[in-house]
């Protein structure tokens, strides 16, 4: 990473604000719910937004984009991420989007790892967003789709958007360890965007899991790791665990439930609810430079701000270790 992009990365703040949710993930919201829950991170001292055109089908970038379109634009760091293009699809217009969002299908994905192809997609993010430049530019998912394409075609039309100075830095966004393992070993890459894959329940590498080392990797090449899904898409996002806890959105197995809990059981002795180390564990690791989390409506971005503030105990993170709960 160059001089210019360490400043942009300790520019990040430990918590950033995610952008499903306000792209009507799962159910739909207002638009004033939305601009309230963006205004509320912003308020939160929130200075790090991510979005995606996948979510809600340029929804998100739209949202968020005007409410930051009113803030100075020096002091906020905006991420997106190319790789899915959207375009006109009038057969499924009256249907709804068939990935998740409550928005109308009047637009379809297409993967387009092509220099063409992610230059389109910074292009429309762009005109949604209703900004000037873009800080950091992701490959969103390239396990999905195609690693050869990616590895071939998409990471070098990044590089050269990067030296071209049409985005600020570059990275990688993938719920896989693996693939941005691969990412990072075939690009110079600013960041990686890591779902789900480090967490109190989960590591790279752990119990057989792919992308052993990446987190190691990323420290030896100065590539920062922004750290999201840490709530495992719910199991670790209440102090208390309900029976239908969700893990990796489905149901949480017996044996992962059973260690959640136990993860809930040792914090509590510590005086610490499971989320608020849910959401400060990724910092355990010198690699991780920001924990970014979604919110649908102000109070929960406001929760996760107050989580993060929330002083930890060393104790409690080495009682964990020594039970065999979390790494070293």
């Amino acid at each position: 990473m160059n001089e210019d992009n360490g400043q942009l990365r300790d520019q990040l703040g430990r918590l950033g604000f995610g952008g499903t949710g306000v792209g009507n993930l799962y159910r739909a919201i207002s638009d004033e719910q939305a601009a309230a829950t963006v205004e509320a991170a912003w308020d939160a001292g929130i200075r790090y937004f991510d979005t995606a055109p996948h979510y809600g089908l340029g929804l998100s970038e739209r949202r968020i984009g005007e409410v930051l379109a009113r803030k100075p634009r020096e002091d906020f760091i905006l991420s997106t991420k190319v790789g899915r293009v959207l375009v006109p699809s009038p057969a499924t217009r009256d249907i709804k989007d068939p990935d998740g969002f409550d928005v109308p299908a009047e637009l379809r994905r297409e993967w387009d790892p092509s220099e063409a192809g992610v230059r389109r997609s910074i292009e429309q993010s762009l005109e949604r967003l209703g900004l000037d430049y873009i800080d950091i530019a992701y490959l969103h998912d390239p396990d999905v789709y195609s690693m050869e394409d990616a590895v071939k075609s998409a990471l070098p039309a990044l590089e050269k958007l990067r030296a071209e100075g049409l985005v600020r830095a570059i990275g990688v966004g993938t719920n896989t360890a693996g693939a941005a393992l691969q990412c990072v070993e075939a690009a110079s890459l600013d960041l990686v965007m890591l779902a789900g894959r480090f967490t109190m329940l989960e590591q790279p590498g752990s119990d057989g899991r792919p992308g052993e080392g990446l987190l190691d990797r990323c420290r030896e090449l100065g590539t920062g790791v922004v750290s999201v899904g840490v709530y495992n898409s719910g199991i670790l996002a209440k102090p208390e665990l309900p029976s239908d806890a969700h893990y990796n959105y489905s149901q949480a197995p017996a044996e992962i439930l059973d260690r959640a809990r136990k993860l809930a059981a040792i914090c509590k002795e510590h005086g610490v609810e499971l989320p608020t180390a849910a959401i400060q564990f990724p910092f355990r690791h010198p690699a991780v430079v920001n924990v970014t989390v979604g919110a649908s409506g102000p109070a929960q971005i406001s929760e996760s701000a107050e989580r993060m503030s929330t002083e930890v105990p060393g104790a409690l993170w080495q009682d964990l270790q020594e039970r065999g709960l979390i790494p070293a």
